[in-house]
Formats: C-alpha cells, sequence, structure tokens
C-alpha cells in the first residue's frame, strides 16, 4: 500500500494524486502487473513459444513497462524531489530505470536483470516489506555473527591444517583448501562418506573435530542467525504497535478537544 508522503500538502492537487494512487484497486491492479510481468519474463525463456507468440509477450512487457514508468513520473510529480528521500522509492526507480538501459553488446547482461522488476513486490506487500526492514535492520548484529564465523573458520582451518595436510592434500593442503573442505563439511554435503570417514581411517579420533566443528558452525551458529533476525523483525513489530498506540492516544485526545470545543461553541450560541 503507497502511502501519503509527510510533505504533500492537504487539498493540493499533489494530494490528490497520491490519495488515487493509494486506492487498494490501483495498488491491487500494480501488484497483478508485477505477477503478469514475471510470468512474461519467464515464459521468455522458451523457445518454443517465443517463435509463436513473442512479439505478443514482447509488447505486452513493453506496454507493462509503460505503466510503470507512468506510475514513478506521476509519484515524482506529486512528491518532486521527496521522492527519493524514500528508499523504497529509490529502489523502484532503478529497477524500472534498468530496463531503460539499451541492453545491447557488453551491457546485453542488464535484459537478464529485467526479472529484478518482481522485486517491486516488497514494496506493494506490507508482510514482505515489514519482513524485508526486519532483515535490514539484523544487519549490525549478524555483522557480529558473521566476524563469530569468521574466526571459528580460521580456527578449525588451522587445525585440519596442520593435522591432515600431509595425507590429504586435496582437501587440507592449505589454509584456503581447509576452509572450502570444512565449508562443505558446514553444509551437510556429504561430510561424513566423502570427507571424515577416509579422514578417519587414517585418523580414528579425527571424528572429535568434525563432530565439535559441526556443533558449533553448523547448529550454534546457525540459530544465531535465526535468533538475531527474529529478535530484530519482533522488535520493528513492537516499536510498530508502539507508534499506533501513540497515534490512536494522539487520536482520542484530538476527538476529546473537538468535542470540548464543540460544547463551548453551543454555550457561546446560547449567550
Amino acid at each position: 500500500m503507497t502511502t501519503i508522503h509527510n510533505h504533500t500538502v492537504p487539498g493540493t492537487w499533489q494530494y490528490r494524486i497520491e490519495s488515487f494512487m493509494g486506492h487498494d484497486w490501483i495498488q491491487h491492479g500494480l501488484v497483478f502487473l508485477i505477477l503478469l510481468n514475471a510470468a512474461i519474463l519467464g515464459l521468455e525463456t522458451n523457445n518454443e513459444l517465443m517463435q509463436d507468440w513473442g512479439e505478443a509477450l514482447h509488447w505486452l512487457d513493453h506496454g507493462i513497462l509503460a505503466i510503470f514508468m507512468a506510475e514513478i513520473v506521476v509519484l515524482i510529480a506529486a512528491r518532486k524531489w521527496h521522492y527519493f528521500s524514500d528508499p523504497w522509492c529509490v529502489f523502484d526507480f532503478i529497477v524500472v530505470g534498468i530496463a531503460l538501459i539499451p541492453a545491447s553488446g557488453s551491457l546485453s547482461v542488464l535484459r537478464a536483470l529485467r526479472v529484478l522488476r518482481v522485486l517491486r513486490l516488497i514494496n506493494k506487500v506490507d508482510s514482505m516489506r515489514k519482513v524485508v526492514s526486519g532483515l535490514l535492520s539484523s544487519l549490525p548484529g549478524l555483522g557480529s555473527v558473521f566476524g563469530l564465523i569468521i574466526i571459528i573458520f580460521y580456527v578449525a582451518a588451522v587445525i585440519a591444517t596442520n593435522l591432515f595436510h600431509k595425507e590429504f592434500p586435496d582437501w587440507f593442503g592449505n589454509m584456503g583448501l581447509s576452509a572450502y573442505t570444512l565449508f562443505q563439511v558446514m553444509t551437510l554435503e556429504g561430510w561424513s562418506q566423502e570427507i571424515a570417514r577416509p579422514v578417519m581411517e587414517v585418523f580414528p579420533y579425527a571424528w572429535v573435530f568434525f563432530v565439535m566443528f559441526i556443533l558449533i558452525a553448523t547448529f550454534i551458529i546457525f540459530n544465531l542467525f535465526i535468533a538475531v533476525i527474529v529478535d530484530s523483525i519482533t522488535a520493528d513489530k513492537e516499536q510498530d504497535m508502539k507508534d499506533r498506540a501513540k497515534f490512536d492516544s494522539i487520536h482520542k485526545e484530538l476527538r476529546e478537544v473537538m468535542a470540548e470545543l464543540a460544547e463551548v461553541k453551543k454555550l457561546l450560541e446560547k449567550r
């Protein structure tokens, strides 16, 4: 749902434009066009289908793009430079603007980036926007967790290189190879049959190292990631509830003031 910008003055033509663009049927229509555009971009990857319907899909894609551009132009006209103070609006502007760059020669890769328009759903669906906002607000905490992972990988890679580099040089020959092998172990992709058991045939007690590494790097750290993200989303939700309660309180006070003013007006009229 598009909200009316704080800098828009009620009663002006800019305010009326934003009110119109904020209608549910407008926003639902834009969501439908985003999904339709995503389906078209997917159909364009089918060569057989493009032979029969390629031109129609091409023009339909351009028509939807024109609507997206018209939406952005209208909002810029209403908000002027304040439009670019909203990060979500800047995101929409960049995603739609990519399609206007000539996708030929060295820039042909930009044609594949047209699918990024699907990400506009994040801005149009409140629940998605809240999740992404919570994820972004959790980045400082995730940075600390990522730093912890680097420390754990460094320590484990040093230990693994010192212990196993002679017998298994392809896996643990140097720090880089050890870190990559440990990353495979962390993802639990064939870690037991392909790595741990062959190593245990030479080093019977190597299972202690691998099990401890998996417990720390896979389960504990992964749960830390989830905990940081959930905590951030919960904090944002609680802040939204506080803001809503504050707004309701102010609205209630205004209603009481208006009621008192109405009573005063009645008393003055009687006199």
